[in-house]
């Protein structure tokens, strides 16, 4: 038996346990043929946990119209903004400053992030969380 053919490769931002056939998921996998409402449950399913949070999804389309997907890690932003209990980050963010976070709440959203970045070391991890941190207008504390 051969492996299938990869059609293409997509990546979506949908909220865990809250994906619908409505736009963003539908026409995004409608226009490849693949069904989508059992994408929907199956992405439902497997984010039924983490509802109330943006969980990226990279689905892999074959030729054969099936699909499969792995499920990322939350954006970091997202990840911030719930640590330091904050709407938004900060729009002037050298300016104005939104909120701060511990090293040690840094450390767990690092963690949390570890294997969808570029990096293995913690301690690397810990200070893209912290650039983008930064770029949000939140304050580090070391």
């Amino acid at each position: 038996m051969g492996r299938k053919r990869v059609k293409v490769i997509l990546k979506v931002q949908i909220p865990a346990g809250e994906a619908s056939p409505a736009p963003p998921v539908g026409p995004a996998l409608g226009q490849y043929g693949i069904n989508i409402m059992e994408f929907v449950k199956s992405y439902n399913d497997a984010t039924r946990a983490q509802v109330g949070t943006i969980v990226p999804a990279e689905i892999t389309i074959y030729t054969d119209r099936s699909f499969s997907f792995v499920t990322k890690s939350p954006p970091t932003a997202v990840l911030l903004r719930q640590a330091a209990r904050v709407e938004k980050g900060s729009p002037e963010p050298h300016r104005e400053k939104v909120a701060t976070l511990s090293g040690d709440q840094i450390r767990r959203i690092a963690e949390t992030k570890l294997p969808d970045l570029n990096t293995s070391d913690i301690e690397a991890a810990m200070k893209i969380v912290a650039g983008t941190a930064r770029s949000m207008g939140i304050i580090v504390a070391d």
